[in-house]
């Protein structure tokens, strides 16, 4: 499942949900719009983990699960917990972090 947040509500994604992974990006972000049709096609192979992706100049509550200083960030949380987080615009370190919670 792939949910485009649009208000600054990540924690409560965050709670209901078992796993989750979010790209934090911004519009002039170049590197986050690289990365986010891979984002989206690993969203769509892994049906048991929610997908959020996270407008970080919109969501200042939402940048603090995952402690965002830079983009695109991408975190993983399991049951509710910060499991990592990464900076990247590398598809396999994208990888790599999803795998790690499946």
């Amino acid at each position: 499942m792939l949910i485009e947040l649009n208000e600054d509500t990540l924690h409560e994604l965050v709670a209901a949900n078992e796993k989750v992974v979010v790209q934090f990006s911004a519009s002039w972000c170049g590197n986050c719009r690289i990365m986010k049709p891979k984002f989206k096609k690993l969203a769509t192979e892994n049906d048991a983990i929610t997908f959020v992706l996270v407008d970080a100049e919109n969501s200042p509550e939402s940048r603090k699960l995952a402690n965002v200083s830079n983009l695109p960030t991408f975190a993983t949380f399991v049951k509710g917990i910060l499991v990592n987080e990464t900076q990247t615009n590398k598809q396999e370190v994208l990888i790599e972090l999803v795998q790690e919670i499946v």
